[in-house]
């Protein structure tokens, strides 16, 4: 059964950092493309990044480019979200991905994900 816990979430000054975390089981995290999504009050779940499963290639959307970084660690199994110069629009709920052999066109399709985590609760004050 596979599950994606997510963590690191928190509350945290605009211009602050923060990291997040995803530890995934019942996987082989080396053959699945990973995604973080977010969700903020009334809106939809969004794409935020991606890494393909070979590393490949790396995806992000353009509110984030050049604050935030995906990596993952296969050994670990563990994937993470390095956030930097938070702003407050970036308040949302954080939501880590999974889809297996996921290609590079997939990667910011939120809706090709196959699996979820429940999220972690990211709160920027300005």
């Amino acid at each position: 059964q596979v599950q994606l816990v997510e963590s690191g979430g928190g509350l945290v000054q605009a211009g602050g950092s923060l990291r997040l975390s995803c530890a995934a089981s019942g996987l082989t995290l080396r053959t699945y493309t990973m995604g973080w999504c977010r969700q903020a009050p009334g809106k939809e779940r969004e794409f935020v990044a991606g890494i393909e499963w070979n590393d490949f290639n790396t995806e992000y959307a353009d509110s984030v480019k050049g604050r935030f970084t995906i990596s993952r660690d296969n050994a670990k199994n563990t994937v993470y979200l390095q956030m930097n110069s938070l702003k407050h629009e970036d308040t949302a709920v954080y939501y880590c991905a999974a889809r297996r052999y996921g290609s590079d066109h997939m990667m910011t399709m939120r809706d090709q994900y196959d699996y979820w985590g429940q999220g972690t609760q990211v709160t920027v004050s300005s």
